[in-house]
C-alpha cells in the first residue's frame, strides 16, 4: 500500500512540474516514477488526483487528448488552447514539438 502511496505522490509532483505550454505523457510520467509499464495507473490518477494539478498538460504517447479528462477531450483542448497550445488535429497535439523532459540533476 505504501508503495501505491509513494507513486502516487512521485505522479502528482512530477506533473505539478510540467511549465505552462508543454507536454508529458502517461507513459512518460510512470518511467520517470520507476513504473514504465504503468501508463494506465498514471491516467487513474489523473482522474481521480488533485484537481489543481495541471492534468490538461498530460497527454497520450500519440499526443492525443483524453475521454476522461473532465468535459472529454472539448474541454482538454480548450485548457490546454488556454496555455497557447494548439492541436494539429482535433484532439492531437504536436507531441514532438511540445514534449517536456524534466532536467535531471547531475
Amino acid at each position: 500500500m505504501a508503495q501505491n502511496f509513494s507513486f502516487t505522490t512521485e505522479v502528482q509532483a512530477l506533473v505539478a512540474q510540467i511549465p505552462m505550454g508543454r507536454v508529458m505523457t502517461y507513459g512518460q510520467i510512470a518511467a520517470l516514477c520507476g513504473r514504465p509499464r504503468a501508463a494506465r495507473i498514471v491516467g487513474g490518477i489523473a482522474h481521480f488526483g488533485d484537481p489543481t494539478l495541471p492534468w490538461q498538460r498530460v497527454v497520450n504517447k500519440q499526443g492525443g487528448l483524453a475521454n476522461g479528462y473532465p468535459g472529454g477531450k472539448i474541454a482538454h483542448r480548450k485548457h490546454l488552447e488556454a496555455e497557447g497550445v494548439s492541436c494539429i488535429d482535433e484532439f492531437v497535439v504536436d507531441i514532438d514539438t511540445l514534449l517536456w523532459w524534466p532536467e535531471v540533476a547531475a
